[in-house]
């Protein structure tokens, strides 16, 4: 039940609220000293302590000590005992499973390669029998998986789970993705697109965690968007706000794999850029080209300088439309640091409707590669019902 709809009423249900903010909070921020608790929260520090001291009693929370600038403070966590969730990231070329418990620390993880035209059903297949093996792996029975988020390149509705534009993710066109994994798994599953989820783990716990508005850019085989609005996840219509990929760069442009011409991911994404050093450097992987440029290649340098341009024109529209707070900017591309960021920022600051304000401020993501997994992990377990515990 949503906090903001209830109604001041009885004693024991102001206790049961109060309780569930601690909670709610703690679910979404992972950790959290119980002063940082009241802050979050709105409750008093004394009020605070007592909730804590209830549901640690109750198998509920766990606290440790640590220190917040050179003081002793207790640190909140959920209660590892209470169960594990999963956390899948599909992007075009990789699949990563992990495995979690409740307070968001990671016991488990697979990564493996991903065919370019991979089927949905064998990449969920795959899924599950990861899962089961990484269950095994730290001694857990299925019962104890609560719930699995998963993160898929391509829009999906939150209505039904379902991808809903085709021919961005061949092979998936229209799969009901909870479907197919609830059925194997027994458990909710929670899908959202790839970048949402991006943009989510870091707006929680990364590098936008102080900010309510923010654009996440993820950059690596392909380009995409997340929003975050007044602090929650923007979806759109279908699920498709945030494509930032395909919107039109030059309209006379290459044909993208969406049907249009020009789109910002033939200038920007992992594939184009390999494909423009081709005919001079050869074969190459993205890490390879990252490696080049940081000893001083002046083709890999090139490409990224001038992805970096490319990028900065398409996040300066989106910056005149929805007017965040912060840009994070993660994905492999992204790997390439001040390469890529300072002519995205140049050509951002160029572009953008000047404000008293200055510019929007465009950081590095904190959690590299690994913001869009995280953010599968945080969905299930914002989702998951865990009981507040406690005297009544």
């Amino acid at each position: 039940m949503s906090i903001d709809r209830l109604t001041p009423g009885s004693q024991t249900s102001l206790r049961e609220a109060n309780r569930a903010r601690v909670v709610n909070a703690v679910q979404q921020r992972g950790a959290l000293t119980q002063v940082e608790l009241a802050g979050v929260t709105g409750l008093s520090p004394a009020t605070v302590s007592n909730i804590v001291k209830e549901l640690t009693a109750a198998g509920v929370l766990a606290t440790s000590p640590t220190s917040r600038s050179g003081r002793r403070a207790q640190q909140v966590t959920l209660a590892r005992t209470l169960g594990l969730v999963g956390g899948v990231h599909f992007s075009s070329r990789t699949l990563r499973v992990a495995l979690a418990d409740t307070s968001g620390r990671t016991v488990a993880e697979q990564r493996m390669p991903l065919a370019p035209d991979h089927r949905a059903d064998i990449g969920l297949d795959r899924v599950a029998l990861l899962l089961e093996e990484m269950l095994e792996q730290v001694e857990a029975t299925r019962d104890e998986l609560l719930r699995v988020g998963v993160g898929v390149a391509a829009p999906i509705d939150q209505a039904d789970g379902r991808v809903t534009t085709r021919g961005l993710l061949r092979g998936w066109d229209g799969v009901r993705v909870a479907d197919v994994l609830g059925e194997q798994l027994a458990v909710p599953i929670d899908v959202d697109n790839d970048a949402n989820l991006g943009a989510l783990a870091e707006s929680r716990q990364g590098a936008a965690r102080e900010f309510r508005d923010v654009v996440y850019i993820r950059v690596s085989n392909g380009v995409g968007a997340g929003l975050v609005l007044g602090g929650r996840v923007h979806h759109g219509r279908s699920g498709a706000a945030g494509e930032i990929g395909h919107s039109t760069i030059d309209e006379n442009g290459p044909v993208c794999r969406c049907g249009n011409r020009g789109c910002l991911e033939m200038y920007v994404a992992s594939h184009a850029l390999l494909a423009m050093l081709e005919p001079t450097h050869g074969t190459l992987s993205m890490q390879g080209v990252l490696d080049r440029a940081a000893a001083g290649d002046l083709g890999c340098v090139r490409v990224l300088e001038d992805s970096g341009r490319h990028l900065g024109v398409a996040v300066a529209n989106l910056c005149n439309l929805v007017d965040p707070e912060i840009v994070v900017v993660g994905g492999q591309v992204a790997a390439a640091g001040e390469l890529l960021l300072e002519p995205l920022r140049a050509s951002l600051a160029r572009r953008a409707v000047p404000s008293d304000e200055g510019p929007v401020p465009v950081v590095p993501a904190e959690f590299g590669t690994q913001s869009e997994l995280r953010g599968a992990v945080l969905l299930a377990l914002e989702n998951v019902e865990i009981a507040r515990g406690g005297p009544r």
